[in-house]
């Protein structure tokens, strides 16, 4: 269960889209989080490796050698 406090101008907005389409607020609630959450991990898991990769951690290879590693170069 969660519970969250949104700005007055959210919550009217998303009150008055429940209202249009027939859905409840936490439809969209859960359909906003879902979404932006993928995008969340996404990020922070493209930092870790950009801190791995800066740190000589992790290497790197160009698209021409990747292509050329997996036979699609021309």
């Amino acid at each position: 269960m969660l519970a969250i406090r949104l700005p007055e101008d959210i919550e009217a907005r998303l009150e008055a889209l429940a209202k249009r389409t027939g859905r409840t607020k936490t439809f969209y609630a859960r359909e906003a989080i879902m979404q932006h959450l993928d995008d969340l991990e996404d990020l922070y898991l493209a930092d870790k490796v950009a801190a791995r990769v800066r740190a000589g951690e992790e290497s790197t290879v160009t698209l021409d050698e990747l292509e050329a590693r997996l036979g699609l170069a021309d």
